[in-house]
């Protein structure tokens, strides 16, 4: 308005006249309550994987004790949700484009729920695998659904703050979990492993209630060609009327609405619901989705391969061997890494979208690959002593609780994040299940393997190679990953395409002048490229 006034008095012939308020730097927007509310209510389904993995890490070794099944059996008990987890990722993907991202949450809640009491009334092995089978369907729906909602609901000014939301919850499950633990670990034996279990069946009924007070999310209101409904939706979660105009605009060009159509219900022209999608993504992509695609399964490998699970099913195993027996003692240390992961990742949460994705997610490695390494030494000294060696106990349990804190600070959150907000519209739930089946697979073959692992190379030698295998993934994202702080959705065909020379389409996208000839605008719809161009019409 200030601008304005300035250029009427010039027209009218008077002097231009400035106040100090001229000078002020725009007002950031402040956040948006309501994208907030559904980001929180969708990531909270996460609860669920994050309470198994903190539960099974002590309720193993009841079941064991229990059941009597061999260390072989509990490692494919705890790693094998993992692997039933595929085939909820892989439905997830077709069944959320068929019924919308909001019902594949309560979908996947319901899934959950009776999974849990599966699990709860298990009477031998067999039957708690069935029950694994049936949570691991729901914990792969939720898991692949809740971060691709959570981004297409969110305006770019905090995307990164509410797309990390999904990772907060998988470690305040965690930590559920391993209070759990606590909790019941004074019940009999054949009662307190099956009650940690079933309890994880409550939550999801909430959860599954609080769904349904979610919007839809606009974006898939567009496909289904409901532009009145998405619009009603964006003015919500937009941080101004000008930025819902804008998303829309750049989702109607991506579902390839033209964009004279501003009817409540347009047709949209005919795509295929799978086989198309497949072909561009795999069979023959373009540079732009090649490289989004390597990025997308890079991280999740990466995030899975340095072991992270490991540490949180195995703690109680890890502290026996830094040397703390007492049963109490051991709970109390597991609960204490689920606090260190929460307490982090709550702190991640708040620097995503002001440091940007690459600072901490470079600086969470280095810290993971100079923990890892510690943890390794300080575990092979005790491996080697047989005296007990207070500095080397103490520099152990010191190593994990950095190892989990500089885990959630970036490399956690930064996955979920990542990965959800730089596959094209069309493209986005099948590319995301993709790489949260890569995550599962990797997390399910650690989990696993990890006994056997350190039965074969000791236990210092497997944070050994988690450390090698973190150097090398720090290698990859520092060459690969660019930076997408504060970019739209749209946006991210133009930045991806050029692999390590990535920065030169950064730098184009700052000066907001796309050659529409690069190799990373060779995309299924060029109009994408425009994006940058439409604020300055």
């Amino acid at each position: 308005m200030a601008d304005r006034r300035a250029e009427e008095n010039v027209v009218c012939g008077q002097p231009i006249q400035k106040t100090i308020a001229d000078f002020d730097p725009a007002p950031k927007p402040k956040r948006n309550k309501y994208a907030f509310a559904c980001a929180m209510l969708a990531s909270m389904t996460s609860i669920l994987l994050g309470y198994d993995i903190g539960v099974m890490s002590e309720a193993v070794n009841y079941i064991k004790d229990d059941l009597h099944v061999s260390d072989v059996q509990i490692e494919v008990l705890v790693g094998i949700l993992n692997l039933y987890f595929l085939i909820g990722s892989a439905a997830a993907g077709r069944t959320s484009d068929w019924i919308g991202r909001r019902y594949t949450i309560v979908l996947a809640g319901a899934i959950f729920f009776a999974g849990a009491l599966l699990m709860g009334f298990a009477t031998n092995y067999s039957f708690l695998m069935f029950g694994r089978f049936v949570a691991g369907v729901g914990v792969g729906y939720a898991l692949m659904i809740a971060p691709v909602y959570t981004a297409e609901v969110s305006p770019a000014s905090s995307r990164g703050f509410l797309t990390s939301f999904p990772e907060v919850f998988i470690n305040a499950g965690i930590l559920l979990g391993y209070i759990s633990n606590w909790a019941f670990s004074k019940l009999a034996l054949n009662l307190g492993w099956r009650v940690m279990l079933g309890v994880g069946a409550i939550p999801s009924v909430f959860l599954a209630l609080g769904v349904l007070a979610m919007p839809e999310s606009p974006r898939w209101l567009v496909m289904q060609g409901r532009l009145g409904d998405a619009k009603r939706v964006l003015d919500r979660t937009s941080d101004s009327m000008e930025e819902s105009k804008l998303r829309l605009a750049d989702i109607k060009e991506a579902a390839g609405i033209p964009e004279h159509c501003n009817e409540d219900v347009v047709q949209v022209p005919k795509r295929s619901h799978g086989e198309d999608v497949w072909k561009e993504l795999i069979l023959r992509p373009t540079p732009a989705v090649r490289h989004i695609l390597i990025a997308a399964v890079g991280i999740h490998f990466f995030q899975q391969a340095s072991g992270i699970d490991a540490v949180d099913l195995y703690s109680p195993r890890i502290f026996t061997k830094a040397g703390i027996k007492a049963q109490d003692k051991l709970l109390l240390a597991t609960i204490a890494v689920g606090s260190v992961k929460t307490v982090f990742i709550l702190v991640a949460t708040f620097l995503l979208d002001r440091i940007g994705r690459r600072p901490l997610l470079l600086t969470s490695v280095a810290g993971m690959i100079a923990s890892l390494g510690c943890l390794g030494f300080s575990l092979t000294i005790i491996d080697h002593s047989d005296e007990k060696i207070m500095g080397a106990i103490v520099l152990s349990i010191t190593m994990v609780l950095f190892y989990v804190a500089f885990f959630s600070i970036g490399m956690g959150p930064i996955t979920w994040v990542y990965s959800s907000e730089i596959f094209p519209l069309k493209l986005r739930a099948q590319g995301c299940s993709i790489g949260v089946a890569v995550n599962r697979v990797v997390s399910g073959i650690i989990s696993m393997t990890f006994i056997s692992l350190c039965d074969a190379i000791t236990i210092g030698g497997a944070f050994f190679l988690f450390a090698g295998i973190a150097a090398v993934g720090w290698v990859f994202f520092y060459t690969m990953l660019p930076e997408t702080q504060g970019r739209t959705l749209e946006d991210m065909e133009v930045l991806f395409g050029k692999f390590h020379k990535w920065k030169e389409a950064n730098a184009l996208l700052k000066n907001k002048q796309v050659d529409p000839n690069s190799n990373g605008n060779d995309t299924a719809s060029g109009g994408q490229v425009q994006l940058g161009t439409k604020g300055q019409d």
